[in-house]
Order: structure tokens, then sequence, then C-alpha cells
């Protein structure tokens, strides 16, 4: 350990969670701590504010402020602010500006630890980050810290800020399954949830089927599983005779057996710039099919910016596990890890989570899929296997603070 002291940088980058900024609480908290950093820079807009040198220090703002941590740590979204930038390929001479760019902003504020918060898009920007250092000869470690309500990172058992999601989701579906039962008109009633190419989200949906008859949809369909309009059906057929409301909740990101998209005809097919549609759609698609085939009433509707930023339903394992990996991130740094995924790692009776770093190059770009065994044999529905997988991480309820009758939230002024 050296008397010399360097400073360091974090951002945030991508979809807001519930829990993102407990993790960049835990960051700020594992800064502060540190005999090695003078300084923790918070980038305004991740990697666009660092280009741009839009930045506060957050070791001033928080320096024997813990209980404004700590409310930052309830505090949902992205509280520096986030971004969907994609760094050009580091080979490219087209791309040197802006390489250039980013490691003289490092060098002029004295950086030598870089945290970047995000999922699988964000993991990139730390990959190429990494790997382009070795040609400016700069002194830096560059760490992953996961997020991501969609639980599809590589390398780690989960995400956080799924376990949030998850609550809120699965809290969510039971309520307006209640509501649904109330009348005797056939009715099928629709949500979609996200998840693009995994169903991690949807296996939420499903989590209180598992708790009881009644508690939950009846069906629940996933991306790794191809959609059929003749099943969808009878699954619909064979629910009718049992009760006349039923209640489906699905991912946004279920194709047909030629890869289209369910809800593709209902979107524009414009691309975000990592090369993704934008989707959701899907339900309102299936509700005017559910109308043709039935003649009966149906409602569909997506939980969208809700499941990811409902702070009052956060999970509180999600959270103190939120804080621990950004803690465990600065650790890593000081024992002189760099170009890695911080992940957690499971242990059961009883629960609890260790952290350990993981290559970046095995993890950026890739997808971790609802494995086989967590869907049920009709791929409508999950297995108890999926259920024990979610039931720790969504446990726990959040101390919120709250002024005036709703929850009380920390800003960070620019």
């Amino acid at each position: 350990m050296s008397d010399v002291k360097f400073n360091a940088i974090v951002g945030q980058s991508g979809g807001p969670t519930s829990a993102i900024n407990a993790t960049l609480a835990g960051v700020i908290r594992g800064a502060l701590a540190s005999p090695d950093i003078e300084t923790l820079y918070g980038a305004f807009n991740g990697i666009e504010g660092m280009l741009n040198d839009r930045v506060c220090n957050l070791s001033s703002l928080f320096r024997g402020n813990d209980g404004d941590i700590e409310l930052l740590s309830k505090t949902p979204a992205a509280a520096l602010g986030s971004c969907r930038v994609k760094l050009p390929p580091p080979k490219e001479e087209k791309s040197r500006f802006v390489y250039e760019s980013l490691f003289s902003f490092f060098k002029r504020h004295n950086i030598k630890y870089f945290f970047y918060i995000g999922g699988n898009d964000s993991m990139d920007t730390v990959m190429k980050l990494s790997e382009k250092s070795k040609e400016y000869n700069a002194d830096m470690r560059f760490i992953g810290v996961p997020k991501t309500i969609d639980n599809d990172l590589c390398g780690t058992d989960h995400t956080p800020g799924f376990g949030s999601a998850a609550k809120y989701i699965a809290s969510t579906l039971s309520e307006i399954v209640r509501d649904c039962a109330v009348y005797t008109v056939k009715s099928v009633t629709l949500v979609e949830i996200m998840g693009r190419d995994s169903g991690w989200l949807a296996a939420a949906a499903a989590y209180p089927s598992l708790l009881g008859e009644g508690r939950g949809p009846d069906f629940v369909y996933f991306p790794e599983r191809i959609f059929s309009l003749e099943r969808f059906f009878a699954d619909i057929e064979a629910g009718f005779c049992k009760k006349p409301n039923i209640v489906v909740a699905l991912s946004e990101g279920i194709r047909f057996e030629n890869g289209t998209y369910v809800g593709e005809s209902a979107q524009s097919g414009a691309l975000d710039v990592f090369g993704h549609k934008y989707l959701s759609g899907a339900a309102k698609v299936l509700e005017n099919e559910i109308r043709r085939k039935f003649y009966c009433k149906a409602r569909s509707f997506d939980l969208c910016l809700p499941q990811r930023c409902a702070g009052h339903l956060m999970s509180e394992t999600d959270r103190i596990e939120s804080l621990l990996v950004g803690s465990e991130a600065v650790k890593l740094c000081e024992r002189g890890e760099s170009g890695c995924l911080i992940c957690y790692e499971r242990h059961n009776d009883p629960y609890f989570v260790t952290c350990s770093p993981k290559d970046i190059n095995l993890i950026a770009n890739r997808v971790k899929k609802l494995p086989d065994s967590y869907i049920n044999a009709e791929g409508n529905g999950i297995t108890k296997e999926c259920f024990e997988y979610i039931r720790p991480l969504i446990e726990g309820n959040v101390d919120i603070t709250y002024r005036d009758g709703i929850p009380l939230h920390y800003t960070i002024k620019r």
C-alpha cells in the first residue's frame, strides 16, 4: 500500500433500477474508507459525462454524511443520471479521438480507479477501456459493477436490482389476480413484463402461482420458449374450463417460431445504439387475438417503468447486497484487480452471498438465459427450483423514510 493517493470515478449506465443507487452508496462508502483514494468523482450520465467533463466530488458531498448515504441507498433510479453510449471498437482508427478524450480526462483528474455500474452493454464499455488502457500506458484499474433488473449478466448468480424488480412484479401480479377474480364475466387480462432475451422477470410474475391456487397468474410465457398461438389458445380454453377470468403474464421478448417478436407488428422497428429493437406490444397483439378467437372481454397493459423504479417495494436483501457489491468493488481495486466484473457467489442453508471477480471478456455482450429446469414442462409456468431461486432475493422490507405521505428520495445536484 502506497502513501501516494489517487482519485477514482464512478458512473451509472443503462436502465435504472430500484437498487442502482444502493450500489453507488456502497462504492461511496468503500472509497471514503479507502487509504488509496483521495477523491471519488461521480460522472453525470456515465461515459457521456466523462467525455464532456461533467462530474461532481462525491467524497466532499458525502464525507461525514452517512445518513445521506443511507437515504441514497433507498432512492430508486440513477442519482448520477444514466446513458446508452456505445464506445467504438478500440482498434478502429476513427475511434482514436474518443479514447484520447477519455484518457486525457482520466489523466487530468489523476484517476486510477474506474467503476462502472451497469448491465450487459455497460460491461462492453469496461472491456473496451480496459483493453485500450494498455495502448495509453495508463496505470488504471477498471471494474464492472453489476446492475440490471433483467438478471441476464453472465458470471454472477444474480444481479443487483433484480430482487427488487421481482418483488414488485410478484406483488403486483398477485394483486391483479385478486382484482380480476371479483367478476363472473368471461375475460382475459394480459400483463407484459420486461425481458428482451431472458425470462427472469416473467418468472417472478409466476412466483405467487406456486404459493397456492389463485395467488398468481394462470399462465406465463418466456423468450426461452417458442411462442405458439395455437398452444396459447389451448391454454386459455383449458383455463376457461376452470374459471371465467384468466390472467396471463408474458415477456416482451416472446417470439414466434420464425424468430419474429410477437409484438413486432406493433412497433416502429427502430433500433437503439446497441442494435436492440425497441420492444413492447406483445400483450396488445395477443389481446386482439383473444378477442377475435373467444369473443370475450380482453385487456392488456405493460408494467413498464414501475417494475424498475418502485423503490417503495424494494427488497431489503437486494439493497444490502447492492451496498456490499459496491464496497467490494473498491477492495478489488485496492488488491490490484482490473478488467473484471464483481460477481455474487450464492451460498444456501442459510442463504448469503460473497463477492468475487470474473474476467470481463467472458461476460460482456453475453446473455444468461432462464435455465430449462426453471420452466415447467408445458412452457407456461415455473418449477419449484425456480421458486426457491427467487425466494431469498425478494425477502425483507426496506425501512422507507416518508415525508408528506410519500417516500423521501436523495438528489445529487448538478
